[in-house]
């Protein structure tokens, strides 16, 4: 234990230190009325801004060659269970495709609906060399379907001037492409007119 001498320059050390724009007389009289408050100045501490993380450029997508699909993966075969997949995820989505379903009611929600997966045949087009492709929609883009056929092959076929079909469970219905220049992500909230025609 430290001596009351020692005790009382300890405790004058310390409060000049700590209020040292503080007169001597005026922590006196703060001592004689038995309230001490320490000043204290907390740095301000600056608030680190968090960086985005950023996604891949469309040009460097197509350096690493993200979305291309390997020669030896194209085989029609390997994607039929697939397209299994995508029959049952419309089912669900229209809560079973029965006969006395409405028309209109389905053709809105397979506007809507992720194609990838989805058997499609180009019934009509300004080229008539995309007329009678058919096959399982691997790929969705902007302005393009990438389709693979039963012969192995991969497809690229644009949306504009083209009609798609699909069918499943005998209902079938026709796909503009031309209206349909929007990513996959997209579509989910665009409204669609159903009525009207579209010359190609």
């Amino acid at each position: 234990p430290q001596g009351s001498e020692k005790a009382k320059t300890f405790v004058q050390a310390f409060l000049k230190r700590s209020m040292p724009k503080m007169k001597d007389e005026a922590i006196q009289d703060m001592l004689s009325r038995k309230a001490v408050v320490l000043e204290h100045y907390p740095k301000k501490k600056t608030k680190q801004k968090r960086k985005k993380t950023k996604g891949f450029t469309a040009k460097q997508r197509r350096e690493l060659r993200l979305f291309e699909i390997e020669p030896e993966q194209q085989k029609y075969a390997i994607f039929l269970p697939l397209h299994e997949l995508w029959k049952q995820y419309i089912r669900d989505l229209c809560h079973g495709l029965k006969p006395d379903a409405q028309p209109h009611m389905i053709q809105s929600k397979l506007l809507k609906a992720d194609l990838h997966g989805a058997i499609v045949t180009v019934t009509k087009s300004k080229c008539p060399s995309y007329v009678g492709i058919t096959g399982i929609i691997l790929q969705e883009f902007k302005h393009v379907f990438k389709i693979i056929t039963k012969e192995d092959k991969l497809k690229v076929v644009p949306k504009l001037n083209n009609v798609f079909s699909l069918e499943l469970d005998g209902f079938i219905s026709y796909i503009y492409g031309s209206k349909f220049l929007l990513r996959a992500s997209e579509r989910s909230a665009k409204k669609f007119k159903l009525k009207g025609t579209i010359d190609l």
